[in-house]
């Protein structure tokens, strides 16, 4: 064939579809979808070797509109032929982004529809101070250093701390109503944080908690994702029946510290996800054990077995068991979860984690 596309090369004649071929492998940013699947390339001109790209950006301001252009010019410029690349930027129209984000009815859910949604999992446990939320961040970059796209929702509304812990400030971006999430670590991340600032107290009733997550769901862009992970808050209030209700399908991962009495409070978690029917996965101890700096012994800093009687008496597995480190815990405040500081025993423990979770439960 006189233009056969070999390895992102066109052998002979530079054609209109050989540059849209090109082209699929260019990726916004921000949707990790390709330009030509989103109908952003509106036009391919092609004389002599000079070739013009026409692509509309979802927002006029696009912050990212530089890298979407380099990124044109570098796909475009590999083909033989090429001498030249030219890319004009627009903006699609109101009913362009409508159809590509979809509608706003309230019983539509875009990111748990389609042929393939996401494997939601939910971190739960029956008290606070167990670190619920370090074990959904953690999992969470440790589930996208497996090559799994995974997005994060800080669903503890009134005691959110996904923020500090992923290192995520300011407001999100909005598109016609729609709100971008932000990505940190390789996970795309939504929190009511977002919105306020650390320290702002929430005063408000089970409707309100369920709209906001009904938000979350709804009118965030999560694009193409593998996982979906919710951190719950403690207990069995009003979110964790609104998660059961607005994501039946969801699964439940229930943190315990070794303590017996953390894991007969983790308990009551379980008993409500069987009455909500919701499957639990597992269980994950977290703060396990402390190992001496000089004698590289285990200190059973909170006692020791309380997340193996859990997992025995739910008849579900002990995932996993994460240790405490001291130096590693203090850098995850200021934004660097342990598994993104590299090599540290915490990050094994979860890195371990997310490999069983990937292999049982399984990406799409």
């Amino acid at each position: 064939m006189a233009n056969e596309i070999v390895s992102g090369r066109v052998e002979g004649m530079l054609t209109k579809d050989a540059v849209i071929e090109a082209l699929r492998g260019v990726k916004d940013p921000e949707l990790d979808r390709s330009l030509v699947e989103l109908g952003m390339i509106k036009d391919v001109q092609i004389e002599a070797g000079r070739v013009e790209v026409t692509v509309a950006l979802t927002v006029s301001g696009c912050p990212l509109k530089s890298k979407i252009q380099s990124d044109v010019e570098a796909a475009v410029g590999q083909l033989d032929g090429v001498e030249a690349v030219t890319v004009n930027m627009t903006a699609m129209s109101q009913e362009e982004r409508q159809a590509l984000f979809g509608q706003k009815e309230e019983d539509v859910i875009p990111v748990l529809t389609g042929d393939k949604p996401p494997k939601v999992m939910a971190v739960a446990s029956g008290k606070g101070g167990v670190g619920k939320s370090t074990v959904t961040a953690n999992l969470a970059i440790a589930l996208a250093r497996q090559g799994a796209k995974v997005g994060l929702i800080d669903a503890d509304i009134y005691g959110f701390s996904i923020p500090r812990m992923m290192g995520i400030s300011g407001r999100p971006r909005l598109i016609d109503e729609k709100i971008m999430p932000f990505m940190a670590h390789g996970v795309r991340v939504m929190s009511m944080g977002a919105f306020v600032d650390e320290d702002t107290p929430l005063i408000w009733r089970g409707p309100m908690l369920r709209g906001i997550l009904q938000q979350f769901l709804r009118d965030v862009i999560w694009g193409e994702l593998d996982y979906l992970l919710l951190d719950l808050p403690p207990g069995t209030g009003d979110v964790a029946l609104d998660v059961a209700q607005l994501i039946p399908g969801a699964s439940l991962l229930l943190v315990t510290t070794p303590q017996k009495v953390a894991a007969g409070v983790a308990s009551r978690a379980a008993h409500m996800a069987e009455k909500t029917e919701q499957k639990i996965i597992g269980v994950i101890e977290n703060m396990s054990w402390l190992e001496c700096t000089s004698c590289q012994e285990r200190i059973n800093v909170f006692g020791e077995g309380g997340g193996q009687e859990l997992a025995d008496k739910l008849g579900v597995p002990l995932l996993a068991q994460v240790p405490l480190c001291p130096p590693v815990n203090a850098t995850a405040d200021t934004g660097v979860p342990a598994v993104a500081q590299g090599d540290n025993a915490v990050a094994t423990a979860f890195l371990d984690l997310a490999q069983v979770l990937h292999l049982t439960i399984g990406a799409r």
